[in-house]
């Protein structure tokens, strides 16, 4: 069943059932009421990432209070997404706009990684937890991927399951076609990983090559930046090996 992008979509943190009441926060009161100024008996879209997608209908049983009803489901929960999406931190803009395409291109579990020549931080995880949910709440996406803490590349591999294979962008590849190589991959379950800014040191690439689970591949003949080679890549995979098929 396709989203309906005719009704406001909001994030609630509370289960959803027939007649599930959730009182809305001064940010979700302001913005549905003073911004696009719904009245009583107005119906948006909720979801929690856990119990599909439900119309609600506002009350407003004082001025400063804001209730959401549950009235009937609109769409079921799906099955989570699989792909894993593994990212170099980049500088605050651009590691929002990474953040939020990856929930848009299908991501299932967000983990940031920390390589040799990364020149962005997480300074703060509610922050990519929210780009999150706001990814979701505009685009339809009823699962809400999780956000593990950081962790240093090299310990990322050495507790890597290898049943999980890891699809890396490596620059430095002798092709520029990555549709041979993802196409000759035989796993369901993948990760996608991309580097920062400044692209892998020559040490990361090369551990990375040794392992037995690691696929690298181009994205094509030009250079790309950071976020721009996250949403190819995405694009790429899921048309080649994931849920596009």
């Amino acid at each position: 069943m396709r989203a309906n992008f005719r009704m406001q979509r909001l994030f609630l943190e509370s289960p959803l059932d027939a007649g599930a009441t959730h009182e809305a926060s001064k940010e979700q009161y302001n913005y549905l009421v003073n911004v696009l100024r719904l009245d009583e008996g107005a119906s948006v879209l909720v979801f929690n990432g856990e119990d599909g997608e439900w119309r609600a209908e506002l009350s407003l049983p004082s001025r400063k209070r804001l209730l959401l009803t549950a009235i009937e489901q609109t769409r079921p929960q799906p099955a989570p997404c699989d792909l894993v999406y593994l990212f170099a931190p980049l500088k605050v803009g651009r590691l929002d706009y990474l953040v939020q395409k990856a929930v848009e291109m299908g991501a299932g579990r967000l983990q940031p990684v920390m390589t040799q020549h990364v020149q962005g931080k997480i300074g703060s995880l509610d922050r990519v937890r929210a780009n999150v949910i706001e990814a979701a709440e505009q685009c339809g996406v009823l699962g809400i991927p999780p956000v593990d803490t950081p962790i240093r590349l090299e310990d990322l591999l050495q507790t890597w399951p290898q049943d999980r294979r890891i699809i890396f962008c490596d620059e430095g590849n002798e092709s520029q076609n990555p549709l041979p190589i993802l196409q000759a991959i035989t796993e369901r379950k993948l990760a996608l990983l991309i580097g920062p800014e400044g692209g892998f040191s020559e040490a990361e690439r090369t551990l990375l090559r040794s392992l037995d689970f690691v696929t690298a591949i181009p994205l094509g003949p030009r250079i790309l930046r950071a976020d721009t080679a996250a949403v190819a890549a995405m694009a790429v995979i899921q048309a080649a090996v994931g849920d596009w098929r």
